[in-house]
């Protein structure tokens, strides 16, 4: 068999979409060979993502340390779920060690409401381990502890400052659609300032100056007891000044925030009001100030591991994920059998479940979600006719199921959880249409542009080529022939015609599975039938 009879029979075999993309000219034995060498790609691919969270694992497993250790853990840059984990991570070792003390290194703007409220409620829980947080002064930092990191400090047993720092100004925000930054709703106000003032109750905090960093509503102003410096709300003062004794030199002092300003303080206010424990350059001189020099320091920061995991789970290597394994997952469903496609859409969306599912937001009930829409979307083609509710539905679990995976919760109930459902939303759908609308444009143009003329299968022969032409009499072969569609031709499919098994397809008409049909036209390598009258 030469190789105009190889490239015939494939024709005739496979759906011309699969043609398209997958055949090429090349010799058999070169096609095998391209299809193994993907598939050897694909499962080192699988191997990395496996070795990246043995790293992670690992990282946890090393021997302790039992010595009362004193551990810096920092907490820089944007306050995001991929922190969320190191911190974790980091509290699981430090107290695996049976550290002493963890100090948390602070220099943020903040970040995502819902990953500060879960890192303040890691730190505050401890009962085992002293936390202190310490803002420091570095050249390429920004020398503050605002918003969420203000929430964070406020969890920690004391505060210590450096020189030039700040803190405050914790009330959640949000970014409304036209792109202007608002104040989020009273609801998530409510909650936030509730935490705080919980937080700086339980380590002995003014619990003013917790509540005017997150409610701009609340009039802090300073108060004199017996000449001592002290913050206090107003409703606290008056509280304060009717149950005090007459004898007690009690006075109000300047405002510290008005109504309408939310609460920012320098290190040395914050000192002076009982916030801070002490203001100093280094953590060493705050190690000196607790008496605990002479501590083994160890410092944490984020690993090689820490580092992949926060580029796989970021937005833009999921929408890549996204768009790859949608194109790669409809190519290997529109085609017969299990190949190329069908592995990469394994490992696209294998990669992004296992990366989310390092940052705490997948479960079981995401998978089954997506599992069981892929499900239905497979009935739906090839055993149920036309699409419909089945589709519709495999769709729709797909959809929800990557859409969970990406966060903590299932129902949102703050402004955060809304605004973060909706990035997920516009993440996922929005690059499910992009795939679609990119798998068609690719199916279109691939045959007919030079550069990947080589991964298609020509419809065309050159007989100068070694081709030989085809003879009129196929063409007289089959037309006017009765057969049997063995398949559902939608519109292709397979027939039985006069005892051949042959790849046949419609003029648009829909033929279900043992239904009668008459061969009306050969066009090339395309065999027309329609239903036998």
């Amino acid at each position: 068999m030469d190789q105009a009879d190889i490239n015939y029979h494939f024709s005739m075999r496979y759906p011309l979409l699969l043609q398209a993309i997958f055949l090429t000219n090349a010799p058999r034995r070169h096609t095998l060979l391209l299809m193994k060498t993907f598939k050897r790609v694909s499962f080192l691919a699988v191997v990395l993502l496996l070795l990246v969270q043995g790293v992670i694992l690992a990282s946890d497993r090393q021997p302790p340390l039992r010595d009362g250790s004193v551990y810096v853990v920092p907490i820089q840059g944007e306050i995001d779920q991929n922190l969320t984990v190191f911190i974790r991570r980091s509290i699981e070792k430090a107290r695996a060690d049976d550290a002493g003390y963890i100090i948390f290194d602070i220099d943020t703007f903040g970040g995502r409401v819902d990953s500060a409220l879960q890192i303040a409620s890691l730190i505050g829980s401890l009962s085992d381990v002293t936390t202190i947080a310490y803002v420091g002064l570095r050249p390429e930092g920004t020398a503050v502890s605002w918003s969420a990191g203000a929430l964070i400090a406020m969890s920690s047993d004391a505060i210590y400052m450096a020189p030039g720092t700040s803190m405050g100004a914790a009330a959640p925000i949000m970014q409304s659609p036209d792109g202007t930054v608002v104040q989020a709703d009273e609801k998530t106000v409510s909650a936030v300032r509730s935490q705080m003032a919980a937080l700086a109750e339980k380590n002995g905090y003014p619990r003013g100056i917790a509540l005017a960093m997150v409610d701009q509503d609340t009039e802090l102003i300073e108060v004199l007891i017996e000449g001592k410096a002290s913050a206090m709300t107003r409703d606290e003062f008056e509280t304060l000044k009717r149950s005090a004794p007459e004898d007690h030199d009690i006075v109000e002092g300047r405002i510290l925030s008005a109504k309408g300003k939310l609460l920012s303080m320098t290190a040395g206010e914050l000192e002076l009001y009982g916030v801070s424990s002490g203001t100093f350059i280094t953590i060493s001189e705050v190690l000196q100030d607790i008496g605990i020099e002479n501590r083994r320091m160890v410092e944490l920061n984020p690993t090689t591991a820490d580092i992949i995991v926060s580029f796989i789970t970021g937005a833009a290597f999921t929408s890549i994920l996204i768009f790859i394994g949608i194109i790669a997952l409809f190519m290997e469903i529109s085609s017969p059998g299990f190949g190329v496609p069908g592995a990469i859409a394994i490992l696209a969306f294998a990669t992004m479940f296992a990366g989310n599912a390092l940052l705490g937001t997948v479960g079981s009930i995401e998978l089954i979600l997506f599992v069981l829409g892929i499900a239905l979307i497979i009935i739906e083609i090839f055993l149920i006719p036309g699409f419909g509710v089945t589709g519709i539905s495999g769709i729709s679990l797909m959809v929800l199921g990557l859409i969970l995976s990406m966060q903590d919760f299932v129902i949102p109930t703050f402004t955060w959880q809304w605004d973060a459902l909706g990035r997920n939303i516009l993440l996922v759908i929005g690059n499910m249409i992009a795939a679609f609308v990119a798998f068609g444009i690719l199916a279109f143009l691939v045959p007919k542009y030079t550069p990947f003329k080589r991964l298609t299968l020509s419809l065309s022969q050159d007989t100068t080529l070694g081709y030989t032409s085809q003879d009129q009499s196929y063409e007289q072969q089959y037309i006017g022939k009765n057969g049997i569609a063995i398949t559902t031709l939608r519109p292709s499919g397979k027939a039985d015609i006069d005892g051949e098994v042959i790849q046949v397809e419609t003029s648009g008409e829909y033929i279900e599975k043992d239904t009668p049909v008459t061969v009306t036209r050969v066009d090339g390598n395309r065999i027309i039938v329609r239903r036998r009258l």
